[in-house]
């Protein structure tokens, strides 16, 4: 009886230690990877928006913290990306100039890993006259999205700092919704 109660004890002994093995690798095995949410983003709808600072190809900061309390679109572009180059011309036209004016509101181009003199080429041949800031590691977007993943990317940020909207690629429908989010938004 004595045998039969300490085998039971080791066993239960056995059994809370695998436990707790398992559960720690598993929590380890959480941390050294991240969450890969929908289209390869690394935010979600909701989360408060990466905070970051960067240079602008004007001279100027742009520090996101800083423009809490605005409507913020960040779009993540660069020189080398068709679809960009097709997407920018409509943000310019149904965005910027829409609401340039209008202080609740703040548009940001994030170049990711060019230099100011390309990023300069590239939009005056794109024609875009919104600001653009200079991510040349590209860890702004990789704060955002798995970092050899494919933009163009758009994350719309709310007045409190939380991601309201984040659109992948350039769809007329979804960047119809994008539009028309921002303009509700405003609206408020």
């Amino acid at each position: 009886m004595r045998y039969l109660l300490l085998l039971v004890f080791a066993t239960l002994l056995s059994c809370g230690n695998k436990q707790t093995t398992t559960a720690a690798a598993t929590a380890t095995d959480t941390i050294a990877q991240p969450v890969v949410y929908e289209n390869e983003y690394l935010v979600k709808v909701g989360d408060v928006a990466p905070d970051f600072s960067l240079p602008l190809t004007n001279g100027s900061v742009f520090k996101l913290s800083e423009h809490r309390g605005k409507i913020v679109m960040l779009q993540f572009t660069a020189s080398w990306c068709g679809v960009c180059r097709r997407e920018m011309p409509h943000i310019e036209s149904n965005i910027w100039q829409k609401h340039k004016d209008n202080p609740a509101f703040m548009l940001i181009g994030v170049d990711r890993e060019e230099t100011k003199e390309v990023i300069d080429e590239y939009t005056a041949k794109v024609g875009t006259t919104y600001p653009m800031a200079i991510d040349s590691t590209g860890d702004v977007f990789a704060s955002y999205a798995v970092r050899k993943s494919g933009i163009t990317r758009n994350v719309l940020v709310g007045k409190d700092g939380r991601i309201v909207m984040l659109t992948r690629s350039f769809k007329e429908e979804e960047f119809n919704r994008l539009v028309a989010t921002i303009d509700s938004l405003l609206a408020e």
